[in-house]
Formats: structure tokens, C-alpha cells, sequence
């Protein structure tokens, strides 16, 4: 492909491990027509072998190879930096793209300039819709004063399929790295409000998402952990001290009452894998409590 190519959209997709989806997803956005486009993949030093596969069977594709996991947001700005389309497009790599998707997403971004970033309509496996548009930021409720102003009622989009002007992107500097994993995309959607333009969503464009592939060989603890550390990330780089340690203190009592009432279940046997998947978060949240309180600097 001549370097004076310029597509419509660029897809980006960062893989770390997903060799078992990474194939369909790839095929997903191949089949596309009706816009031009060019995928770039990101490989996070997976070690399945799916870097291998895309290389043998898919030689159209564009790929980084990270020599370590670099994460998420970093690894797509790695991409964003070498990208030629007018529109980028996020996709997880364990996602599909649904006939028309892209065609989708390039006529909304033309229809509507002041939207920054959007995020499409996202099912799960079983073709029930997942949510992917959320009105309020982590902690929210008790930093509306924060918010209070911002351009548009959608807070943040599902970062699994997500689209935006190249340009603005390159404008905003790109994803915050100091997210690791998680989170990067409420971030990333806050400040765009910030700068004065709305968070859309795209009905039409249709993705399916098998959701927590690459992390599928961690503990579901360590999950959790990743998960807090990028939650009080966001709260100490956008709300004041004084909100920030509203919300821990107002969280340790939730997670102490909540994993209280679960614990009784577990004795009679009568849990099931949705409590224990919660008393897994309370107690993760409780054992991290201090070193959250003190990385969030209160």
C-alpha cells in the first residue's frame, strides 16, 4: 500500500493474547465496504502466538510489535501516531464489527463535527445489548459541581468500539498513559467534554464483544486491583482532594457492610458465582484501601 494512501478510517486494535478471537475480529473489519480503510494492529508482547497469525494470514495489516505490554493507552498511541485515516476506531481485538459498521461510523463523524468521540451499539455474544453509554463518570454523584456544564449528556462511551477525529485525538495528545489498563477511556471523554465538544453514540454501527479476553488467564482479584488503581487515578487527576477522599471513605464503608451481608450466604452454601464475584471485589477494595488512600495522596 503506497504511503500516500489516505483512508477514511483507520482501525486500531491492540492485542495482548487473544489469539482464539483475534482472527474474526480481523475478518469482521476486512469485510467492510462501502469506505476505505486500513487496520493497524498493536501487539503487546502477546505470547500465544497470535502475532504470528496475523503476520502469516492476515498481510494487509499493519503491526507494532511491542518487545513488552507497553497497556492499553499507550499502545494506541503508538498507533495513532502512524495512522492515515480522517476517523480512528478503536476495537478490541475479542469484538466483531457487524456489516455496515465503519459506513456507520464515517457518515456519523462527517453528519456531526462537534462530536469528539462516539461509541457504537455494543452485544454480547447472545445478541442482547451491553450498556455502553453511561451518563455519569466514576464517582460522579458526588462531583457534579465538577462536571456540572460540560457539553452533552453522555459522559464516557465503552472503550471496546470506539470512534473519533484523527485530529482531535492528536489535538488532546492522546490517551493518558499513566492508565495502565481501565479506565483510559472515561478519561479520554472527559476532557474532550472539556475542550467543548460532546460524546455521541452510533445506534447504527453494531459490534459484538466477547468481553475480557486478554484477561482471561488472570485472577479475578487481580482484576479488581487493576480496576481500583485506574478508578483513583481518575479521581486524583480530576476531583478535588477533599471529593476524592469523600468517595474512599463513603467505599470502605460500603464494601465492609456489603461483604458482611454476602458472608452468610457462603456459610450455608447457597452462594452462587455472582456474590462470590462480588465478595471477591469488596474484600479486594478493602485490603487495598490504604494504599489507594495514599497513592490518591489524602
Amino acid at each position: 500500500m503506497p504511503e500516500t494512501y489516505t483512508p477514511q478510517i483507520s482501525v486500531i486494535i491492540v492485542n495482548y493474547n487473544t489469539a482464539d478471537f483475534i482472527g474474526r475480529c480481523l475478518d469482521s473489519v476486512i469485510r467492510q465496504q462501502g469506505v476505505s480503510h486500513e487496520i493497524i494492529v498493536v501487539d503487546n508482547a502477546s505470547v500465544d502466538g497470535s502475532e504470528a497469525l496475523i503476520r502469516q494470514q492476515y498481510p494487509m495489516v499493519r503491526i507494532i510489535a511491542n518487545p513488552h505490554n507497553a497497556g492499553f493507552a499507550a499502545a494506541n498511541n503508538q498507533a495513532v501516531g502512524c495512522c492515515r485515516g480522517g476517523c480512528l476506531f478503536f476495537l478490541n481485538p475479542d469484538a466483531t464489527a457487524a456489516e455496515g459498521c465503519l459506513e456507520a461510523i464515517v457518515a456519523f463523524m462527517e453528519a456531526n463535527p462537534s462530536v469528539g468521540i462516539a461509541g457504537t451499539a455494543i452485544l454480547d455474544p447472545d445478541g442482547s445489548h451491553h450498556p455502553s453509554v453511561h451518563a455519569h463518570y466514576a464517582g460522579g454523584r458526588r462531583a457534579r459541581r465538577i462536571v456540572a456544564g460540560l457539553p452533552g449528556d453522555i459522559a464516557w462511551v465503552l472503550g471496546a468500539a470506539m470512534a473519533m477525529p484523527t485530529n482531535v485525538m492528536r489535538h488532546l495528545g492522546g490517551f493518558d498513559e499513566r492508565f495502565f489498563l481501565y479506565g483510559e477511556e472515561q478519561d479520554l471523554c472527559l476532557r474532550i467534554r472539556q475542550s467543548g465538544r460532546t460524546v455521541g453514540y452510533i445506534p447504527e454501527a453494531r459490534v459484538t464483544h466477547w468481553g475480557g479476553q486478554s484477561e482471561r488467564r488472570h485472577a479475578l482479584e487481580n482484576i479488581f486491583e487493576k480496576k481500583f488503581i485506574a478508578e483513583y487515578q481518575f479521581y486524583q487527576k480530576h476531583y478535588p482532594p477533599a471529593v476524592v477522599r469523600h468517595i474512599w471513605r463513603t467505599s470502605c464503608l460500603q464494601a465492609a457492610c456489603r461483604l458482611m451481608s454476602l458472608y452468610p450466604m457462603k456459610r450455608i452454601g447457597s452462594e452462587t458465582a455472582r456474590p462470590a464475584e462480588k465478595r471477591c471485589k469488596y474484600r479486594t477494595f478493602l485490603r487495598m484501601a490504604s494504599s489507594l488512600r495514599n497513592s490518591a495522596g489524602f
